[in-house]
């Protein structure tokens, strides 16, 4: 049974205050977004490939890693990353493989892309119920105003590839603390990047900030130019780390890994040279003092839906005060808001204000099948050593 909560003025402020410094966020990072938008990678610019090949780079140390797992680079390159026997599906935390192949994400495959879901029944969600606060009362997903880049920068889609085919993630551009103001790292889901304790790394895996940042509709897009759906251009994941948790107890449903369901990724601009931060402007720190649900205040979850209702085009937001959620007894409790968002929201950031800074303090990663609410991971000591070691490892590149 939902139990609606108060929302007073206090709450109301506090989510007024958190879309605001979003905003803020957007154009804070040295000159306006528009302006950043003009040292953007030339979108046209890539050499068009079909799905099964294209211009493909792979870096030494990468052709390497490709020839400790027996993978011949020539046979990668035509069309081998499509391959997805199990006792060859790459798994360990250090296999990860991600050549770019210019031109595979044409907006036609992007917008073709399959939702990553993850969703819960209702004997998940009721296993450690003496643990989780009463269920949420819905909360409608609010469509974000546009332009993007101008009032969520930091926010957009990640795309990759799965035996199932392609399919599409939300995430968030973060900074950099070991190399500030040039951040290449991006924010999202662990089963946005890794099939969980049954499969492996995914492929192709790339970031698109601002994705369709005019919130166009399907018809408007037809025959659009490239910069209108990716207007910052596409950025391929050289590296990406997601946790044990993840990798060890990650499901179908999100299982026992639900509660570790983060991921970073270290990309690269398909084309051009500049950081992730210095071209979309903007970038938000991760708050890894893993705030109790009642200490996290209003919460924004922002991401991509793309299961109906929805069709993966807009960008969407919600906002609500947070309530403890848990799998298990065992279990780190995770936050739990009221939302609507559907599946291809997976990984979006969820953001607080803390001291006047708006923060990523968690990521969507389960939600019922109902959509009524979504659940995120508290990120603590754990997930700051995978960002940490992100940065020092990859920041640098």
């Amino acid at each position: 049974m939902s139990v609606p909560r108060r929302r007073g003025r206090r709450t109301a402020l506090a989510a007024s205050a958190l879309l605001a410094v979003l905003a803020l966020t957007a154009t804070a990072c040295g000159g306006s977004a528009e302006n950043k938008a003009t040292d953007r990678p030339d979108a046209t610019a890539s050499r068009a490939g079909d799905d099964a090949g294209g211009e493909v780079r792979v870096p030494a140390d990468l052709a390497d890693r490709l020839k400790d797992h027996g993978i011949d680079v020539d046979r990668w390159r035509d069309g081998g990353w499509k391959d997805w026997d199990k006792d060859e599906w790459l798994r360990e935390a250090r296999d990860f493989v991600n050549p770019v192949i210019e031109g595979l994400w044409k907006p036609e495959r992007m917008h073709s892309a399959e939702e990553a879901e993850k969703t819960v029944t209702t004997k998940d969600a009721s296993a450690a119920q003496g643990l989780s606060d009463p269920e949420p009362a819905p909360v409608t997903a609010v469509a974000e105003k546009t332009p993007y880049h101008e009032n969520a920068a930091p926010v957009g889609k990640v795309f990759f590839d799965s035996p199932e085919g392609p399919a599409v993630c939300s995430g968030t551009v973060i900074k950099d603390v070991n190399h500030p103001g040039r951040s290449n790292l991006v924010w999202t889901a662990g089963h946005c990047v890794h099939a969980g304790a049954d499969g492996g790394w995914y492929r192709n895996i790339v970031f698109v900030p601002a994705y369709n940042d005019h919130g166009r509709s399907e018809a408007e897009l037809s025959g659009a130019d490239p910069s209108e759906i990716a207007p910052y251009g596409n950025w391929w994941a050289d590296w990406a780390s997601t946790s044990n948790g993840w990798i060890q107890g990650g499901s179908e449903s999100g299982g026992a890994g639900a509660a570790y369901d983060y991921a970073v990724l270290h990309v690269r601009p398909e084309q051009g040279s500049q950081s992730l931060e210095e071209t979309v402007g903007a970038a938000l720190d991760v708050d890894f003092s893993g705030p109790t649900a009642a200490e996290a205040g209003t919460t924004g979850a922002w991401g991509y839906p793309a299961a109906p209702p929805y069709n993966g085009l807009r960008m969407f937001k919600c906002l609500d005060t947070p309530g403890r959620f848990s799998l298990a007894p065992n279990l780190p409790d995770m936050y739990r808001i009221g939302c609507t968002m559907t599946g291809g929201s997976s990984g979006g950031g969820w953001f607080r204000v803390a001291g006047g800074e708006t923060m990523l303090v968690s990521n969507t990663s389960i939600g019922p099948l109902d959509h009524t609410w979504l659940a995120g991971p508290r990120l603590g000591a754990d997930a700051e050593a995978l960002y940490q070691n992100m940065s020092r490892t990859y920041g640098g590149r």
